[in-house]
């Protein structure tokens, strides 16, 4: 059904907060949302840290090291540029008009709906299968800590309490997030002390020194080839941290808010990554068997105090919970979005009186409970089957975010727009980026494994925009009609 604020000709953003602008006379819907405002600056910023320091540091680290070897800490710089040049353009854009769709908004407002609608709906897609895999990913880990309960039980027992606390409110769910964050973080703050001690010979075992940077190879020992490979696994690691722009719409003060969160959180996420990798590297060979499989315990191991292995255990599952929860709050979000866009079904811009758009969170949690059946059948084989069908979509949001920023900042100088905050280097800093992001795309096609994904993908990208295309269109005709 369409709406108000589904009209063209509306450029306001409507909102429990105060007005926002729409910048650069965008062609497309702005959205009149019904969503709390009682998100705080820490809950964004630890809601982003929440949903990118999950699976990808605590085990995807160990599959980086072993491509490149030490020379992985490149890979993570050339990657975190990215990161960096990304989220600016991202926090550019938030700041001039804060939407709940985020990126999905702006890519509609630059290239038309067919391409907002797009981007939207690949996020979410993307985003209810991590869930799943989170989920279950969860489970398994603590079966292997604590074999009591079943897999498919504690699958859905993790369904069922995530489900809940994102039916609260938006600030419930914020302070939720904000202090089950803060203890993966704590864990990860309290190894790299631990991995300093340890490097100055303050732990049970002998320091290797900076010997294993220079043995085994070297520094470069599989070249730069390795770094490129390095690079494919790394970046994938950064995903998650796009949702403080989507949670931004749901604060009291969106633009400051966002512009302050987005400062923080990219040298906080490189500080906790490059700087724990740093510490594996030169605690251990890189080409070791239990840095490949488990960083972060052969690294405790190494460092002789091996009985913190149990408590790193329970501090992945709960780093995995909290990317869960963070990851579910930004799917129910986006649907929400493309719902008050008329780019997905009207029911899902529902919300109660809480402000929770109640049909939005169920959507997004439906995948994750039909893997809880796939749990029971299929214990064994259901993690491997959701990590291969996650694809590249981290990919077209980067790429979706850099051009979408090209367009409008560059349509807000040409209408004499006010942009409330604009970065230097403008647009070379988005050129560079674009130049990185294909690259890495180009590598990927190289590797068996990721070009299945990014081949998936983007078959799943064309699919999108020829039903996005008409989805658009048969919006536009009913709108004439009712105009008529």
């Amino acid at each position: 059904m369409s709406s108000p604020a589904s009209d063209p000709r509306n450029t306001t953003t409507r909102s429990s907060g105060p007005e926002t602008t729409e910048p650069s006379g965008a062609q497309s819907p702005q959205i009149s949302h019904h969503l709390g405002t009682s998100m705080k600056a820490r809950h964004l910023v630890m809601m982003s840290l929440g949903s990118a320091i999950g699976a990808g540091l605590f085990i995807g680290s160990g599959g980086g090291i072993a491509a490149a070897g030490p020379a992985v800490l490149l890979s993570y710089a050339i990657a975190g540029l990215v990161v960096i040049l990304v989220m600016r353009s991202l926090g550019e854009m938030v700041a001039a008009a804060p939407a709940s769709g985020a990126f999905s908004v702006y890519a509609e407002r630059a290239m038309g709906p067919a391409v907002g609608f797009t981007v939207g709906w690949l996020w979410w897609i993307q985003l209810c299968l991590v869930i799943a895999a989170e989920a279950t990913a969860s489970a398994q880990l603590l079966v292997g800590l604590w074999p009591v309960f079943p897999q498919w039980l504690l699958a859905l027992v993790f369904m069922i309490v995530f489900t809940g606390i994102n039916l609260l409110g938006v600030g419930k769910f914020g302070e939720f997030e904000f202090w089950f964050s803060l203890l993966k973080v704590g864990a990860v703050v309290a190894f790299l002390i631990v991995g300093l001690v340890f490097l100055f010979g303050g732990t049970p075992a002998d320091s290797p020194g900076l010997s294993n940077l220079t043995e085994h190879g070297g520094f470069l020992p599989m070249g730069l080839g390795g770094v490129a490979a390095g690079l494919l696994v790394v970046a994938f690691a950064f995903g998650g941290i796009e949702i403080v722009a989507v949670a931004a719409a749901e604060t009291a003060d969106p633009a400051r808010n966002v512009s302050r969160a987005v400062r923080t959180i990219v040298w906080r996420i490189l500080l906790f990554y490059m700087g724990s990798v740093a510490i594996m590297v030169i605690a251990l060979p890189w080409d070791s068997e239990a840095l490949a499989s488990s960083p972060f315990v052969a690294t405790l191991d190494a460092a002789g105090l091996p009985g913190l292995g149990a408590v790193l255990g329970i501090v992945i599952v709960i780093a995995l919970l909290s990317s869960l929860n963070a990851n579910l709050y930004g799917a129910s979000r986006m649907i929400f979005s493309l719902a008050e866009r008329g780019l997905a079904p009207g029911v899902m811009r529902r919300t109660n009186s809480s402000r929770v758009p109640v049909p939005a969170v169920l959507a997004s949690t439906a995948f994750g409970f039909i893997c809880v059946g796939l749990n029971y059948l299929w214990a064994e084989e259901i993690l491997g089957i959701l990590l291969n069908i996650v694809g590249s979509t981290l990919i077209v949001t980067w790429l979706a975010t850099l051009v979408s920023h090209l367009i409008l900042r560059r349509r807000a100088h040409r209408e004499s727009t006010p942009w409330p905050y604009a970065a230097p280097l403008f647009p070379w800093t988005n050129i560079v980026a674009l130049v990185v992001v294909v690259a890495i795309i180009g590598l990927g096609l190289t590797v068996p494994d990721v070009r299945f994904q990014i081949v998936a993908t983007s078959l799943l990208v064309v699919v999108l925009v020829i039903t996005g295309a008409l989805v658009s269109r048969h919006q536009k005709h009913r709108q004439k009609h009712r105009v008529r």
